[in-house]
This record gives structure tokens, C-alpha cells and sequence, in this order.
């Protein structure tokens, strides 16, 4: 039986998302949501106690998707620059894929919606964020790299790259991929952010 209603709760996540897909710029009400589904808006609040748990639910998939990787990410690779481009990389990728939940955690879908949802994704980000702080800082104190700005600063500003080739992704209707000419991108960043130590020492 339980495995039953989670499979139920899953089927409604994966509808939820992809009418958000399917529909951009459209807010999704419980009704359509339900005939996407094949069931009743009582059987929808039957697993889930309101709409706004339903997007809880595609936030928590975002977050476990994107921060088991992370750690995956971390325990691979030793060195701060490519860790950076990895997370970097990891998030517009889950981006590319999910382009429902994508509009979920840049807030466009929650128009109206519960503001502890705005608060929720906020800290998605901010996590994100902070993760890259913290690879900068240990990579600082290895005396592994030498920034162009503090790791406050640079953190903040590969966040706010890779959110904006998600907010591109979502203008398009999906059309241009926040990957498009990833390595070219990456490389323009990277150069901005990370000086030579060899140079800076000499």
C-alpha cells in the first residue's frame, strides 16, 4: 500500500512538472493538473495536502538530485576550478532536463503561490552558493588559487551566470539550452575569476 501511494505521489510530481513544461508562462491549477493525472482534485489532495506541497515535492527532487551529485563531484575531483565548472555544469544540466522544475525553482511557476515556496527555493541557491564559497576558500588556504575577487564575490557571481542561462532557457520556451556553448562560456568565467598563482607569486 505504500508503495502504491508513493508510486501515486511520483505519477502526480511527474505531472505537475510536465505541464509546467508544457504550459510556460501558464499557472497550473489543481483542476488541470488532475485531468493530466487521470484522477480527481480530491484524489490529488488524497497524497498531497495542498498545491504548494506538490511543488515542495519537485523542489525536494531538485535538491536531492543536484546535491548527491555534488558530493559525488567533490569526493572525484581534488582541484577548486574544475569543481566549480562541474557544479556549474551538474545544475544547468538538471536544468536542460527538467525545464518544468526549472521554472519552479527561478519562481516564474509560483506566481501567487505561498511565499514560504519563494523562501524554498531561495535557499536551493543559496546553498548552491555557498557550496562554491567554501571549494574557493579551502582552495585559498592550499594557496592552490589566487581570485581576481574574495570567494564571497565570486561564489555569488557563478551563481548568478548560471541562473541567468537558466532565466534565458526559460524566456526561449526552452529553445536555447543554458549548455549552448558551455566550454566557450566556462572558459570567458574562469579566466575572469581565477588568476595564475605562478604569475601573481612571481
Amino acid at each position: 500500500m505504500a508503495a502504491e501511494k508513493l508510486s501515486r505521489r511520483q505519477l502526480i510530481l511527474e505531472a505537475l512538472a510536465r505541464e509546467l513544461e508544457q504550459n510556460p508562462g501558464s499557472r497550473i491549477t489543481t483542476a488541470s493538473l488532475g485531468k493530466a493525472v487521470g484522477v480527481s482534485e480530491a484524489a490529488l489532495y488524497r497524497h498531497f495536502a495542498s498545491k504548494a506541497k506538490m511543488f515542495e515535492g519537485l523542489i525536494d527532487f531538485a535538491e536531492e538530485s543536484v546535491f548527491a551529485r555534488v558530493n559525488q563531484i567533490l569526493k572525484e575531483q581534488s582541484r577548486a576550478e574544475p569543481r566549480c565548472a562541474q557544479l556549474l555544469y551538474l545544475l544547468l544540466a538538471f536544468s536542460e532536463r527538467n525545464p518544468g522544475i526549472t521554472r519552479v525553482l527561478l519562481g516564474d511557476a509560483l506566481v501567487g503561490e505561498t511565499e514560504r515556496l519563494l523562501v524554498r527555493v531561495g535557499q536551493f541557491f543559496d546553498r548552491v552558493e555557498t557550496q562554491l564559497k567554501q571549494i574557493l576558500r579551502e582552495a585559498e588556504m592550499r594557496s592552490e588559487i589566487v581570485l581576481s575577487a574574495d570567494s564571497t564575490v565570486s561564489a555569488n557571481l557563478m551563481v548568478g551566470f548560471a541562473e541567468g542561462l537558466m532565466h534565458q532557457y526559460l524566456r526561449s520556451r526552452f529553445k536555447i539550452s543554458p549548455l549552448q556553448q558551455w566550454d566557450a562560456k566556462w572558459r570567458l568565467l574562469s579566466a575572469a575569476l581565477f588568476s595564475d598563482p605562478d604569475s601573481v607569486s612571481g
